[in-house]
């Protein structure tokens, strides 16, 4: 029995990779010395693997951004407004500029766009495909990588995203042609690169094709058979894995089986149920690796559970053609639990229950001992206590209360009860009466950039290096500026800037009963920004408020509107480690009335609009339509409860992040949140035709600043955004606003950038004659 990783975490245990990619983007490290960090991290976790003794370690799951963008750009995919920075940059400069923009010596270059990995929080760069689009091989990573790890040693099986799901996860830049016509001319390059590939020893590759789980049509499944069965076929002497996960693949079994394949990878996590039908008739050449340790959270596996699953194919197929692995790539979830030396913050009897990406590792090894019963005493003693401890934890007085269950049983009884009193039409024409905001109202989405000294600050306010009173002093004084910066450019509805918040998630989940927080459980979210997920292990409820101070502080310093800023229920569920012994439905539902809780004390004390994002909606849709609807509908009732109560004169936004909002826009205008902000500035409002195709009814703000690029965008820019938003809604329906909050850009780019946009602003209300019919 074989042991495979499909994918391992690259930013480093402390974020190494990051800080170098930083520090290069700020010209304080060589284009070398980047390099060199990457390819010591890149050792590291080959190394790790081989000494645990995994049989099939992955290269080329390294990425300087996005492992999307480097497959574009090794296959040349360049959109011609990077093309002539070919001759000016480096290549590697050349595929940042792909990734975060190029606005240099007088050149303005928008980056790729970007959106959300199928249902998880991390972000990949979509590939642009032209009509008649010139494949061909732009560089030698893959191999590089490959050559690298056997210089150390160590013989790796490269993963290459495969040419279905490559071509799926892009986008057409014409509307004439459809870009899986693409894949007959992108075959070629695919087994020049294989061909490549085999000339240097490999004998063992990875074709991700994580697009097989979703619903594919006779077109996509007759072009998957015929393509994979070329591909397959052109090499007899290369052992294939192909790779899915999020979801089953049971449907496409039949014709998978036939494929010229040595090893499927199931996700058993997601699917289990999807065993049954793969372990009948399986042809003798093809083996199985079988998903069993989940690649996409950090609770400790249930090695009881996990032994039945693995027992039942063994049963069918014999040892040798069984390869143990995690679910999906160990991208998503934190490097090393290890890294938790402080328990302040992650009480044991949590941590007793949390694997991180290394522990993940040592749990396939551990059930490969019991599988293959070379297990020893000690072994064995893990297996009983790994027994008793879900069984502790199901009882556990911290995980489960009964007066929060019994909250939500309430809910689950009045369930179609739970929306706003009043129609859109009805209030909006309170809430214009109680604010008198101007057509194209601005505004922000929340955040404000978190300087080195706030950075400071904080930190020396956890270490009680300084005074709580001295540390508010010092956010108030900054909450202070931000209101006033805001009024002197001219922004509408201010926001008070969350300088108090260290995230939009963790904030909220110190603040609320049944979360624990790790101090390094860092993960990937974009290119180098990482994320440090809650872990939400109980139920949850509102211990006492949690932004009203801050809230009436910012009010109190301006007669004009500021947002009450809240994250919603959704979006905490989603951008948390979830508990995993009840339905998804019921946190969330429980999270909805704890935020509920501080929407209604807010509007109590006057504040007039508030915001509870929900940037994670779109991110939570199960991968298959016919799981979509049912959670569409708790979701889109979370999202009510939590603001079910106001009155109609107070003003509910929401936001919501890069999303492909075609097949949610129902659920969307059922939300009936009074104005909705969305990411549109890098896909150029093209978001907005299915808003335009349903009128949409109530108020949107579509981004016109890219704030995930460092570049600044220019008074015409946005205002040409701004009119081609014009054609698709009623200007007096459009907000202004930034693509999403700007916590992580820098001070002088966003005066630059905000100023440009409410210049923009006022350029659209002259032209407003010309905008309305």
């Amino acid at each position: 029995m074989q042991t495979q990783i499909l994918g391992f975490p690259r930013i480093g245990a402390n974020r190494e990779l990051k800080k170098a990619c930083e520090a290069y983007w700020k010209g304080t490290i060589s284009l070398s010395e980047l390099k060199q960090a990457g390819k010591e991290e890149r050792l590291k976790n080959w190394t790790f693997q081989k000494e645990k003794g995994v049989d099939l370690i992955p290269s080329n799951d390294f990425s300087f951004y996005d492992q999307v963008a480097d497959l574009a750009y090794m296959f040349g995919v360049i959109p011609s407004r990077f093309q002539f920075l070919q001759e000016e940059l480096s290549p590697e400069d050349l595929y940042f500029s792909m990734c975060r923009g190029y606005q240099k010596n007088g050149n303005d270059v928008v980056p790729l766009e970007m959106t959300k990995w199928f249902d998880t929080n991390y972000h990949y760069l979509v590939p642009e495909f032209e009509k008649n689009q010139n494949f061909f091989l732009n560089g030698n990573k893959i191999i590089d990588e490959f050559k690298e790890a056997l210089d150390a040693g160590i013989k790796t099986k490269p993963v290459l995203l495969g040419p279905i799901s490559f071509l799926k996860l892009g986008k057409e830049k014409q509307d004439d042609f459809n870009r899986l016509e693409l894949a007959h001319t992108l075959l070629p390059v695919y087994i020049e690169l294989i061909g490549k590939l085999e000339n240097v020893g490999v004998d063992c590759i990875q074709i991700d094709e994580p697009c097989l789980v979703t619903d594919l049509d006779d077109y996509e499944r007759k072009l998957y058979r015929v393509i994979l069965t070329e591909l397959f076929g052109s090499f007899p002497g290369i052992k294939f894995v192909l790779a899915t996960y999020f979801e089953s693949i049971e449907n496409e079994a039949n014709w998978l089986k036939k494929l010229p394949l040595e090893v499927l990878h199931l996700d058993l996590v997601r699917a289990p149920e999807q065993l049954d039908v793969f372990i009948e008739d399986l042809p003798s050449t093809l083996s199985l690796s079988l998903g069993i340790v989940n690649g996409r959270n950090i609770w400790k596996n249930n090695l009881e559970s996990s032994q039945i699953l693995v027992k039942k194919a063994l049963l069918k197929l014999g040892s040798e053609r069984i390869i143990l692995a995690p679910s999906c790539s160990l991208l998503h979830v934190p490097y090393d639990l290890e890294n938790e030396k402080d328990e302040n913050g992650l009480p044991a009897f949590v941590k007793g229950q949390m694997a991180f990406a290394k522990q993940k590792v040592d749990e396939l090894f551990l059930l490969k001992r019991l599988l293959t019963e070379s297990a020893d005493e000690k072994d064995l003693q893990i297996l009983r206590d790994n027994v008793e401890s879900f069984s502790e934890w199901r009882n556990h007085k911290e995980v489960n209360r009964q007066e929060v269950k019994c909250k939500v049983l309430e809910v689950s009884r009045i369930w179609n009860e739970i929306s706003r009193d009043s129609s859109f039409s009805e209030r909006i024409e309170k809430q214009q009466a109680r604010l008198n905001l101007p057509f194209f109202p601005s505004t922000m989405i929340g955040s404000l950039p978190q300087t080195n000294e706030l950075r400071k600050m904080r930190r020396s306010s956890l270490k009680n290096e300084i005074s709580k009173v001295e540390y508010e002093r010092f956010i108030n004084k900054s909450i202070e500026e931000a209101i006033r910066w805001q009024e002197e450019v001219g922004v509408d509805v201010l926001v008070h800037g969350e300088f108090e918040r260290n995230d939009m998630v963790e904030f909220f989940g110190e603040r609320l009963s049944g979360f624990a927080f790790t101090q390094n459980g860092w993960v990937q979210s974009y290119g180098s920004r990482g994320v440090k997920p809650p872990v939400i292990y109980g139920d949850v409820f509102r211990k006492e408020p949690m932004t009203v101070d801050v809230s009436v502080y910012a009010q109190s310093l301006t007669d004009k509107p500021v947002k009450g800023m809240l994250t919603g229920p959704i979006t905490i569920l989603q951008w948390s480690f979830v508990r995993e012994d009840q339905p998804r439905k019921s946190t969330a539902l429980q999270i909805a009335l704890a935020i509920r809780d501080e929407v209604l004390e807010l509007e109590e004390n006057g504040i007039s609009i508030i915001q509870i994002d929900e940037p994670a909606l779109r991110e939570g849709l199960p991968i298959k339509k016919a799981k979509q609807g049912e959670y569409l509908n708790w979701a889109v009732t979370s999202f009510k409860l939590s603001n079910w109560g106001v009155k109609d004169e107070t003003q509910i936004h929401t936001h919501m992040c890069y999303a492909e909002f075609n097949d949610i826009i129902s659920s969307i205008i059922d939300m009936d949140a009074d104005v909705i902000s969305i990411e549109t500035s890098r896909s150029q409002m093209e978001l907005l035709d299915v808003f335009a195709k349903v009128q949409y009814p109530n108020h949107i703000g579509p981004g016109v600043y890219d704030i995930h690029s460092p570049r600044i965008p220019s008074v015409t820019e946005m205002t040409d955004l701004l009119f081609a938003a014009s054609k698709y809604l009623p200007s007096d329906n459009i907000w202004v606003n930034p693509d999403c909050g700007l916590k992580t850009r820098g001070w002088e780019e966003t005066r630059k950038s905000i100023e440009n946009m409410i210049e923009s602003t006022k350029q659209m209300r002259a032209a407003i004659p010309h905008v309305v019919n």
